[in-house]
């Protein structure tokens, strides 16, 4: 995948499940995720966010180095937890990122045992962990990226105040949207947890 300066590992594990180009989306986005800084970016259902996420959280991380979570991902439902743990593990076998998924059908304390062992990326369901995060003091300073997929859906049922009050608990990270369409909702919550964000829209 043509993707300037992409992590070599990323590349051969793109490589070997198909994925030789870049659409619209991902190369649109690489750079801007890769600087760090917080992003809302909109694209159409269908258009390879969940492949976008997890290109750029396995090049942000590149290798395990912490006991404690450095990506957070908040997704849909569960469906949209397994579906994602399941391309970070076909694509990040290179770089050795450990993932791990929690939904509401999963074991709280088989959950944070399997956390506790160490993990370098958590994705989730809002309510599960805000669960977690609210009965357990899970170490959150090591975070570089915080991600909210589908970000629309989930405000419109009214999951906003869990969203805040995860993002709070955490001090200094990156803070990403992908939505399918950006509402006032969106930009009002963008304007109480993000720093001076940068938008991308992409017709892919």
């Amino acid at each position: 995948m043509k993707l300037k300066k992409i992590n070599e590992g990323l590349q051969q594990r793109l490589i070997a499940i198909g994925l030789t180009e870049a659409n619209d989306l991902q190369e649109g986005t690489f750079s801007t995720i890769k600087s760090g800084v917080d992003t809302i970016i909109q694209s159409k259902k269908g258009s390879g966010k969940t492949t976008t996420i997890v290109i750029n959280v396995i090049q942000r991380l590149i290798q395990p180095i912490e006991e404690s979570p450095r990506a957070l991902i908040m997704v849909q439902d569960k469906p949209q937890v397994l579906e994602m743990v399941d391309l970070f593990n076909q694509l990040g076998k290179n770089n050795n990122l450990r993932v791990y998924g929690v939904h509401d059908k999963t074991d709280l304390d088989e959950d944070k045992n399997q956390i506790s062992l160490g993990i370098d990326i958590l994705v989730g369901t809002p309510n599960k962990l805000n669960i977690m995060f609210s009965g357990a003091g899970y170490n959150v300073n090591k975070l570089v990226m915080l991600i909210v997929d589908d970000a629309d859906i989930l405000l419109r049922s009214r999951l906003d105040p869990i969203i805040k009050r995860i993002s709070d608990s955490i001090n200094k990270t990156q803070r990403i949207f992908f939505c399918n369409e950006i509402t006032e909702k969106i930009e009002f919550l963008a304007e109480k947890i993000m720093i001076d964000p940068v938008y991308l829209e992409s017709e892919d």
